[in-house]
Formats: C-alpha cells, sequence, structure tokens
C-alpha cells in the first residue's frame, strides 16, 4: 500500500511537472499566425523574474528596452504563467483599453484575488463590475464639489504640515500616507484620526498593503497569509460599522460620507458593499500619497516649476480672507497645479501596467492576438516614448498648456471602462496639499532616493525631505 502510494504521488508530480512545462512550450509548436515576435524564456518562470527586476519608474527598464529594441513595441513572452502578448505601442494599448468585456477582460494573477477578494472592483469582471463602479462614479460625482468634503481635505493637509514645524526633516511618503489615510478613513467611514476604530483599521491596513505586494503563499506567517488575515478582519471592522450605522439610524442624524450612501443602495449586495469600501481605502490611500511623493520629488528637482507653482497659489490665498477654505472655483483656478500633477503622474507612472486576457482570436495590424492569452498594455512605455512626448524623460509641466490631458498617449489612470472612479478626488488632495506645502515650506531631497518600479512603484528610503520654513 506505502508503495503503491508513493508510486502515485510520484507520477502526479511529474505529471503536474510536465503539464506546466507544456503549458509553456506548448504555444511556440502551434502555427498561431503572425503573433509578435518574441522568446518565452524559462520554462515555468517564463520571463517574469526579468520583467519584474526593479529599475527607475521614470524610465523603461532594462527588460522593455531590450525588447522593444530586438522585436520592436509589440512583442510575445511568457509572464506570471502564461503566455503573454506585451504591448508599449499607443495604438494597441488603447484599442485594448476601449475593448473591455468585448475582445478583452480584466485577469489579474489569481493570488491577487486572493488579498483583494473575488468581487473587488479592482478585479470583478462583467455585471458586478459595472455595478460598482457606477456607484464609484456616482460617489465622486457628488462629493467632489462639496464643501465639506474640500474643507477636510484642507484641515488635514494643515495638521500634517503644521507638525513639521519644529522638525528639520521629514520622511515624506510616511507623511502623506498620514494625510491619504485620514482624508480617505473620514470621507469612506465618517471615521476621525482618533477614533479607535481608525488605529485598528490602519494597522490591519498595513499589514494588508505589505501582503499585496508579497510572494503569493499562502502559508501561515508569511506576509501574503497575513494580509489574507488582515483583509477579513477590516471586512469585520467595516460590517459592524456598517451594523452600528443601521441601530442608531433612527436615533442620530445622517451623516455625510461613503457608508450612509452605500447603505441605500439596493443594486449592491452586503458583500459588495465590503468590497467596495476595501477598494475606496486601498484607491484613496496608497496611489493617492504615491501621486503626492511624485509631485513633491519632482518639484524639488525643478526650481523654476516649484516657483511656478508657488505663484499661482499666492495668488489664489491673495483672493481670500486668511483663514477662507479653499473652493472648488479656487480648485478650477489652478492650472499650473494641474499640469504638474499630470507631468508627476506621466513621468513616475503610479501605474506601470495592467492585466488583460484576449477572449477570442484577435487580429489588430499584422498581429494575431491568441485566445486566452494574457494581454499586457504598458503605459509607462508610451508615456516615456520620445516620438509621443518631447524630451521624454524629463519633468516639464509646461508640455501640457493649452493640450488635452484625456488622450490615446496619455492613461495614467487606465482608460475605457476600467479607468479609475476616483482619479478627480486624488487630484483634489495632491493640489490643496500642495496649496500649502510651497507657501510654507521649501525643501530638498538626498540624491539617489528616486521613485522605483517593483513593478509597483516606491520611493526605496522613503523620500526623505531636509526643510525649510518660509514666509508666505
Amino acid at each position: 500500500m506505502a508503495v503503491g502510494f508513493w508510486f502515485v504521488l510520484l507520477v502526479g508530480l511529474v505529471g503536474l511537472v510536465l503539464g506546466l512545462i507544456l503549458n509553456h512550450f506548448l504555444p511556440l509548436f502551434f502555427k498561431l499566425g503572425h503573433v509578435p515576435k518574441g522568446t518565452f524564456g524559462w520554462p515555468l518562470l517564463g520571463e517574469t523574474l526579468c520583467f519584474l527586476k526593479p529599475h527607475p519608474s521614470n524610465s523603461l527598464g532594462a527588460f522593455l528596452q531590450d525588447r522593444c529594441s530586438r522585436f520592436g513595441k509589440v512583442f510575445k513572452s511568457h509572464l506570471f504563467f502564461s503566455p503573454t502578448v506585451v504591448s508599449c505601442d499607443q495604438e494597441l494599448n488603447y484599442f485594448i483599453l476601449q475593448n473591455e468585456d468585448k475582445l478583452f477582460q480584466c485577469s489579474y494573477p489569481k493570488p491577487i484575488h486572493g488579498i483583494l477578494g473575488k468581487i473587488s472592483m479592482l478585479v470583478a469582471v462583467g455585471d458586478t463590475h459595472k455595478r460598482l463602479r457606477n456607484v464609484a462614479l456616482s460617489l465622486v460625482t457628488t462629493t467632489k464639489t462639496k464643501p465639506e468634503f474640500l474643507n477636510e481635505v484642507e484641515r488635514a493637509a494643515i495638521r500634517v504640515l503644521d507638525s513639521w514645524k519644529d522638525k528639520p526633516q521629514v520622511i515624506f511618503c510616511e507623511e502623506a500616507r498620514k494625510f491619504t489615510f485620514n482624508v480617505i478613513v473620514k470621507q469612506v467611514l465618517g471615521l476621525t484620526p482618533d477614533d479607535p476604530q481608525t488605529a485598528k483599521i490602519l494597522q490591519d491596513f498595513l499589514t494588508f498593503m505589505r501582503g499585496l505586494i508579497s510572494f503569493p503563499l499562502y502559508i501561515p506567517g508569511t506576509p501574503y497569509a497575513r494580509a489574507v488575515q488582515a483583509r477579513i478582519r477590516i471586512s469585520s471592522t467595516v460590517k459592524a460599522i456598517i451594523e452600528e450605522r443601521r441601530r442608531d439610524a433612527e436615533n442620530s442624524s445622517k451623516r455625510d460620507d461613503f457608508l450612509e450612501i452605500l447603505l441605500c443602495v439596493d443594486t449592491l449586495s452586503e458583500d459588495e458593499k465590503v468590497s467596495f469600501v476595501l477598494d475606496s481605502l486601498l484607491g484613496g490611500y496608497e496611489t493617492t500619497s504615491l501621486l503626492m511623493a511624485l509631485a513633491v520629488h519632482f518639484l524639488g528637482k525643478s526650481p523654476t516649476a516649484l516657483e511656478q507653482l508657488k505663484l499661482e497659489h499666492q495668488k489664489i490665498r491673495s483672493m481670500k480672507q486668511k483663514d477662507d477654505y479653499l473652493n472648488w472655483d479656487d480648485y478650477k483656478r489652478m492650472d499650473f497645479t494641474k499640469n504638474v500633477i499630470h507631468e508627476a503622474l506621466r513621468c513616475g507612472n503610479v501605474v506601470k501596467f495592467v492585466h488583460r486576457k484576449a477572449l477570442k482570436d484577435i487580429k489588430f495590424r499584422d498581429y494575431l492576438i491568441p485566445s486566452g492569452w494574457k494581454v499586457l498594455p504598458v503605459f509607462s512605455a508610451v508615456h516615456l516614448d520620445p516620438s509621443l512626448h518631447a524630451s521624454a524623460l524629463q519633468f516639464h509641466p509646461w508640455r501640457w498648456e493649452g493640450r488635452d490631458q484625456t488622450c490615446k498617449k496619455f492613461t495614467p489612470f487606465g482608460g475605457g471602462s476600467r479607468c479609475c472612479p476616483g482619479s478627480e478626488l486624488a487630484k483634489i488632495q495632491v493640489a490643496f496639499f500642495l496649496h500649502h506645502l510651497v507657501q510654507n515650506f521649501r525643501w530638498n531631497t538626498k540624491d539617489g532616493d528616486q521613485p522605483f518600479a517593483y513593478p509597483y512603484v516606491e520611493f526605496q528610503r522613503g523620500l526623505t525631505l531636509n526643510l525649510d520654513h518660509c514666509s508666505t
């Protein structure tokens, strides 16, 4: 019996390995028409490790540079255990984004689903994604001009900057995350920084974030396993807050936050509402704080841009009383600020690429994309393409003056039906923070402290700022 068991186990393991190897090489033996040129790399892993090798986020990295020079802007590879077409081509990227759920479908690696949950807006497809997105767009539309939201953003920015008064140096990424978390947890759940539930959610959320970018091995004690458990705890906390809101609904006035509106949305299930809250926290916390850090980093390297930005905000402040809050009209006047934000997005590339899957055989130009293959449109390659953007590697906010910032060659928040619904809220937060930052501080950064893509973007040293206080 024992010999038979081990024999069956050995045969099973050999079969699994052979199956994986065949899955890797089999596509190479079929006549697939004009599949883009390229290589598949090692068995099983393919070229994934080379693709994920860290590099400055305002560069293509060695992998893309090498493949584009050898095979062109569209090439085949084997990434994340699947044959893949990688696109650094503006037109193909736009074609992919505009044909979501028609020819292509969101298809992130399964471990991502394990952390985010199957009904996260980031990984959901079809009707589930449409329902979640429609709610998100409705919330953003009604929120972005509200004085209550705008005032809270400004108060949060002032609190952070007031804490710098006696500090010669700060780790900016930590400060930016503190700011964005306080804003989003207030806007979504109505919690203040001093609320005990805020600290609990933040602790679990940090564990969640570390696991999101870790090796997907579900063994107790690993960052991935801890992240999955952290998500369960956050979900339980959110559910408890929802139940408390419902119990107190008759005895208290309505609150002005996302959760209050979500409770009245009949098109979402209870689990979808909880998942929506987690998606909002993720988008409002990590990506917004990273955009802030990128803007501050590039401004620190461009004194001319920083001076023009300061003049714009001094002019806006001069039109108001000393303690007046910023409003929507003030935001609309921040033209150069928006140029700075867009240029930071173009140079820094918060989102480098997205995962898609071909739903059928697709012909584009002379290329064939086989059904079932993964497709990776690489946004950063288009943003840094010198044939599309003059002096593409240079931070130059003036390039956006008089130009359409929603075009095929600039997709920092994705595109089509998966364009980030909260992008405007993120830009408002960055703009309001910069309004107070540039009027009260000058700063410089340490050499070598630059944004790196892992492929997620991160500052290796947290972006240390040496501060100088200045009068307005």
